[in-house]
């Protein structure tokens, strides 16, 4: 016979979540498991893509972030066919403190801007997660509303690698993102420290979040990363929070005059929001949209993003001849007994690396 406190809701029953919306067609994931039997060719992914397949484009990210040279053949293959198709999106690099609310932050900026009929695609850079498996996973599991749109997509980054492999892949994954319809990109910084630069080097708009009183501690950080951001936001500005959010507002505004010029001739902005309450979400947007058509018109637009495409180049080279270096068998060969001689003290560092060199 059932207790009288059996329609008391036990503390280890589930809530019901966000409904899930089923974000693959049907039709889509068939075609791919019978293609998945034999060797896809780009003009495929090229199609599905441009139709919006996330199956497939998640897939020809996948064979971005492999590591076999076979996979990079046709990863290459695949991006150059989507090349003519990419470009017409905003880019915005998002990095914080730890703490700052991120992941709040962007689903709450993301699903503001798919109520405006926007698709959004949320990546991450995450140089760190070789070793602790880094946060992007729990980022999508927080960003549930965001998660669950079908004009939405959150990709985990590549989960190793040097931040300049981390770097390009994110890249490269955008030019997919871009080719299969999605107009806003944003890249996450995960990790911490040089992150923010390769961020800040493949996107249009940078943003960095703050909080209230974070503490002299930060201070090593604040000014290389100060420097590059085209807005401040100061978020968790709600409750009895919003006096103090507006005192670091105010002290920011001071400090950015300290620095010099951007190159664009923007002047940073500093902004005081709440992503758990939305107030002053739509006023970063507009600041958002109103740098796009102030560096649009000065033409700083396109030529930052020559710039970058030619970095980018620069850092394809410097990473190949690295890969080639330690794929070749006589480096291969000779790199343990070298590293043996140098431990004994018998060689010096550039002795050795002269020799694995030559």
């Amino acid at each position: 016979m059932p207790s009288k406190d059996s329609n008391k809701k036990s503390a280890l029953s589930v809530q019901k979540g966000v409904e899930q919306v089923n974000q693959l067609d049907e039709n889509a994931v068939s075609k791919f498991k019978d293609a998945k039997k034999k060797d896809i060719p780009a003009d495929q992914f090229l199609k599905e893509i441009l139709f919006g397949n996330i199956t497939f484009l998640g897939r020809a990210i996948t064979l971005i972030e492999s590591s076999k040279n076979e996979h990079r053949i046709k990863a290459q293959e695949i991006i150059n066919k989507c090349m003519p198709y990419s470009g017409n999106s905003v880019r915005i690099g998002f990095t914080g403190v730890p703490g700052v609310g991120k992941s709040t932050f962007i689903e709450a900026l993301g699903m503001n801007l798919i109520n405006k009929g926007k698709k959004v695609a949320v990546l991450a850079i995450d140089p760190s997660s070789e070793r602790s498996g880094g946060s992007i996973l729990g980022d999508k599991t927080r960003m549930e509303q965001l998660s669950a749109s079908k004009n939405a997509f959150i990709r985990p980054s590549p989960s190793a690698g040097s931040l300049g492999g981390v770097a390009r892949k994110t890249a490269e994954t955008i030019i997919l993102c871009e080719a299969a319809g999605f107009d806003t990109i944003f890249v996450e910084t995960v990790g911490v420290g040089q992150s923010e630069i390769a961020v800040h080097s493949m996107v249009d708009f940078f943003l960095l979040l703050m909080l209230a009183g974070a503490g002299d501690e930060l201070q090593g950080i604040k000014r290389g990363i100060m420097e590059m951001a085209d807005i401040i936001v100061i978020n968790k500005a709600e409750g009895d929070n919003i006096h103090k959010a507006n005192r670091a507002k105010a002290e920011y505004q001071n400090a950015l005059h300290l620095f010099p010029p951007a190159e664009s001739g923007w002047v940073p902005k500093v902004l005081t929001a709440s992503a758990l309450t939305g107030v002053g979400i739509e006023d970063v947007w507009k600041i958002i949209t109103d740098y796009i058509e102030y560096t649009q018109n000065s033409n700083f637009f396109t030529k930052k993003r020559n710039e970058q495409s030619k970095f980018r180049m620069y850092e394809m080279i410097n990473e190949e001849i690295k890969n080639r270096f330690y794929d070749n068998k006589d480096t291969k060969l000779n790199l343990k007994e070298l590293e043996k001689k140098l431990l004994k003290g018998e060689i010096s560092p550039y002795f050795a690396a002269n020799m694995l060199l030559k």
